[in-house]
């Protein structure tokens, strides 16, 4: 036993003479249990969506409040046609659309039945769009059924009455609710993240550790020429991966690349530079290679699952959160992927994604190149 106590003697000053550990150790558990905490939100409220309301009649308006009554949904965006309404939808600025045809207000006076079209996103999570369709028809069922009420108040007694509205639904992109279509193209960016930081995290730390470090400070290279050095090997190896990924996610699960596949295979390049960056980055900051895996896993990989819209809807985060999610390159190139393998859309219709990508890769590339030259000086 005595050896023992000597043993944890020796690591528990270890980590007290090393703040820097130590800060690590007790301070990123709690931080991360408090973005995950608040960023994680099963209940879906605020669901953007678009209404194209035709008919601009009294009746459609008070038709149109029943969506608004609650914090359900969001009224985003007023559209004044149907293919409007889909354009949005794909440009995945709404998850939900409404149609109401012109003849609304006319046959509702009338005692007839109407037919209103609602357009769902089936790009997003299975669980959600069940939920948006949930809600969709409650509402208005209930919106139905309150005209339902005025006109058997204004009709004589024996008339024929029906149902006023009738609602259709339409899924796009995934009718089925198929949940491969959706996780798909949402793990791509994450193993590529994973392998491309954890790779990239340790290269800087290793010749560190093995006392290659200072070899590498005294030879007539630039800081950063020896990024680059660093970078490049892992990129074309992420690279090959990538290639693989998308072979694999189209020849065992169907999940092929509806859009444009250059415009993919481009923009995953300039994702995947970004992630070595952020792995530089994080290996010039660190001492030892735990250090480096224990801040890749807890400020990147960790957050990078939970809150990049994954698995959950970022609609609802707290905004510290969200903007935690925003500095992740994965949070916008899982948009991407989303939006060109299962929508189909061009780079230019996902630039609110595109352009942060390519600024923060780009950010994290250059702060990696600055770190190692303060280390340098």
């Amino acid at each position: 036993m005595e050896r023992l106590f000597t043993i944890m003697r020796k690591e528990l000053f270890h980590i007290w003479r090393d703040p820097r550990t130590m800060a690590m150790l007790l301070l990123l558990p709690g931080l991360l249990l408090v973005l995950l905490g608040y960023g994680v939100n099963f209940d879906r409220e605020h669901t953007p969506m678009v209404i194209a309301d035709l008919s601009k009649t009294d009746a459609s308006r008070r038709y149109i409040e029943n969506f608004t009554a609650s914090d359900d949904f969001d009224i985003t965006y007023d559209a004044l046609s149907e293919d409007e309404i889909l354009s949005l939808i794909d440009d995945d600025q709404v998850d939900a659309g409404l149609l109401i045809p012109e003849s609304f207000g006319r046959k509702v006076a009338a005692g007839e039945t109407v037919q209103v079209q609602f357009y769902i996103n089936g790009a997003t999570d299975p669980g959600d769009v069940q939920a948006i369709r949930l809600k969709l028809s409650s509402i208005s069922q209930v919106a139905a059924q309150n005209i339902l009420v005025e006109q058997l108040q204004r009709t004589p007694q024996g008339a024929l009455i029906q149902m006023p509205v009738d609602a259709l639904e339409k899924t796009l992109y995934n009718p089925d609710s198929d949940s491969k279509l959706f996780m798909i193209p949402g793990l791509i960016p994450i193993i590529l993240q994973i392998q491309a930081l954890i790779l990239s995290a340790l290269a800087i730390v290793k010749e560190r550790e093995q006392g290659t470090m200072e070899q590498l400070i005294v030879t007539p290279i630039k800081s950063w020429e020896l990024m680059l050095g660093k970078i490049i090997p892992y990129l074309l190896v992420s690279i090959l991966n990538l290639f693989a990924l998308l072979w694999l996610g189209d020849l065992l699960f169907g999940v092929g690349v509806a859009g444009s596949f250059w415009q993919l295979i481009g923009l995953s390049v300039v994702f995947i530079i970004g992630s070595l960056g952020m792995g530089v980055l994080i290996s010039n900051i660190s001492q030892t290679q735990m250090q480096a895996i224990y801040l890749a896993i807890f400020l990147v990989l960790i957050p990078a699952i939970i809150l990049t819209g994954l698995m959950y809807p970022r609609d609802d985060m707290p905004w510290f959160t969200y903007i935690y999610s925003e500095l992740l390159p994965v949070t916008h190139f899982l948009e991407i992927t989303r939006g060109i393998m299962l929508r189909g859309v061009s780079a230019a219709s996902v630039w609110a994604s595109t352009l942060p990508l390519i600024g923060l890769s780009l950010v994290y590339f250059v702060a990696s190149v600055l770190a190692f030259r303060k280390r340098i000086v």
